[in-house]
């Protein structure tokens, strides 16, 4: 049955008349108007529910994650999209899980989609066409890792490509790779991984046998996960790393994870080296930096005046960038991000996720979700940013020295654990959350897709457009139950999680950069994708809808 949905004035009214926006500042007009779905999917032991999007669009299938992939490692027992081939897709009934034996198969859950319109590119079959679009993606579960390329213009043998499952040193990747973006000036796919001091950035060709290459002595070690370039060359990382829970605030973490930018010394070629530098933000109490205190102030971190401070609308921080690690007098040797991130009296922050540069700007404002404590119970909230939000830094241009934060959207228990965003036009920012299992079972609900209007005071968005409410497949309801074993080494997350939220016209220049052009979705194009993690691992495409309802 689908949810009812309630019209919203998205091309007029109160937001303004329809913007003029396209494919490049000077471009072609284009507007996407659609509802609102007015409520999330509830979650309840045992029964699956579909995606509902709000009227006006629809979605399709473009991979899941039982498709064969045409060139398997069947050493590695890499052998589809979305699942290695180290159990069976569905368990058997009365199949009991063991820590050597899997009821059903790991999970590889595809993650960040990056979309290329690209000639010439080659797969596991030389006389086959490939076409000329593709999206590609890093695999957050499963070891090895790996990297796989949908193609999106090919028939079904050859619809998904593995690029890899090892580096071009011979050593196999790990797990838990999230982010990934293109570079149009080294001309490389980055793809991070968010696994703490074992993750970082590792670089790829687009094509088959795709050549990768970790970069740790130049972005170091960290749990990345959000990556984008802007038009100078500078790459921005997003990282992901929870902290400890407090002593007396037992369900809140303290903030430990950095937004990072590196200036290539030769932005054609990353491997050359660069300088890694951490925001750092100043307290407008005691005009010093917000720093990390330590184990021992893990509890006054989490409910500190500069916490409050940094989750009230209305006020702005000065910013400055510090530098973490420079290749040029530090060496190219492997190092500890986070630590030296600290040590350089950066600001962390409650888990931010990933970042996109709003269109229009010259890539003078970023934007970047904090994820928050992901759980209904968190003493840090509301007041302390428990529940999360979206912040935005404002610079002169996007290689300034210093600039200033500002908090966009605070987030409450109903719009929490955001996590990938996605500008759908020029004022228009989509953002997804990723509640998990914990969450959703608190508050009785999925996850949702929200539309923030980034031009407007967040204090008159308090109930955003949902554009999607996501459901939860046959698959992740049985995971979902089977995750009360895991302590039996069960492999596979409980309920699904919106990924990946992509907008991009593909275009693999520097004018493609997200955020060089304005928008124009589902026209002249541009194309939106996403991910449906775990359970089936399905990656769509939102299209517009046959008739609106």
């Amino acid at each position: 049955m689908k949810a009812r949905t309630k019209r919203m004035g998205f091309a007029g009214g109160a937001l303004g008349c329809a913007l003029v926006i396209g494919g490049s500042m000077a471009g072609a007009t284009g507007w996407l108007s659609f509802g609102s779905v007015s409520k999330a999917n509830t979650k309840a032991a045992g029964i699956a529910a579909p995606n509902i999007l709000a009227s006006g669009l629809s979605e399709a299938i473009v991979a899941q994650g039982s498709f064969a992939l045409e060139n398997p490692d069947t050493a590695s027992k890499v052998a589809y999209y979305g699942y290695l081939g180290n159990g069976p897709m569905v368990p058997a009934s009365g199949d009991v899980q063991s820590t050597t034996h899997n009821v059903e198969a790991q999970k590889t859950e595809p993650d960040k989609n990056t979309y290329l319109v690209l000639s010439g590119q080659k797969g596991a079959d030389p006389a086959y066409n490939y076409g000329t679009h593709f999206l590609y993606q890093g695999h957050e579960g499963g070891s090895p890792g790996y990297f796989t390329r949908i193609n999106l213009d090919a028939d079904g043998a050859h619809r998904v490509t593995l690029l890899a499952t090892k580096d071009s040193t011979g050593a196999a990747l790990p797990g838990d790779f999230d982010g990934s973006t293109w570079d149009p000036f080294a001309k490389r796919l980055l793809f991070t991984n968010e696994a703490g001091p074992k993750g970082g950035v590792w670089q790829a060709t687009t094509d088959v046998p795709s050549k990768i290459e970790a970069l740790h002595g130049v972005f170091g070690q960290g749990g990345y996960e959000g990556v984008q370039a802007d038009k100078d060359g500078n790459l921005w990382v997003v990282e992901d790393v929870g902290g400890p829970n407090g002593t007396v605030n037992t369900k809140a973490k303290q903030p430990n994870s950095f937004i990072y930018r590196l200036v290539p010394t030769d932005k054609s070629d990353l491997t050359k080296g660069g300088t890694l530098q951490a925001l750092q933000v100043t307290s407008l109490s005691s005009g010093k930096p917000i720093v990390f205190g330590g184990a021992s102030a893990i509890d006054s971190d989490i409910t500190s005046p500069d916490r409050a401070d940094l989750h009230t609308y209305g006020k702005t921080f000065k910013t400055a960038w510090v530098t973490v690690h420079d290749t040029a007098k530090d060496g190219t040797a492997a190092f500890d991000a986070n630590a030296a991130a600290k040590k350089a009296d950066a600001t962390p922050f409650k888990r931010p996720e990933n970042g996109a540069f709003r269109p229009g700007t010259s890539f003078g404002e970023f934007y970047f979700t904090e994820t928050g404590d992901t759980n209904a119970d968190t003493q840090a909230a509301p007041k302390f940013g428990g529940f999360g939000g979206v912040y935005k830094i404002s610079q002169s241009n996007p290689s300034a020295s210093t600039g200033t934060l500002s908090l966009v959207f605070e987030s409450d228990k109903a719009h929490t654990g955001f996590d990938n965003l996605a500008f759908l036009d020029a004022s228009r920012l989509i953002v997804v959350e990723d509640g998990g299992d914990t969450l959703h079972a608190q508050r009785n609900a999925l996850d949702s897709a929200y539309v923030i209007d980034v031009r407007k005071p967040g204090s008159e968005q308090a109930d955003p457009p949902r554009m999607l409410a996501e459901g939860r497949d046959a698959s992740a309801t049985i995971d979902s139950g089977l995750g009360a074993i895991a302590g039996n080494g069960f492999p596979n997350d409980g309920d699904n999680e919106i990924t990946g939220i992509h907008v991009s016209n593909g275009d693999p220049t520097p004018s493609g950069i997200l955020g060089a052009a304005w928008p124009s979705p589902l026209t002249h194009g541009w194309r939106i994708f996403w991910t449906q993690q775990h359970g089936d691992n399905t990656t769509y495409e939102i299209t517009r809808a046959g008739h609106d309802d």
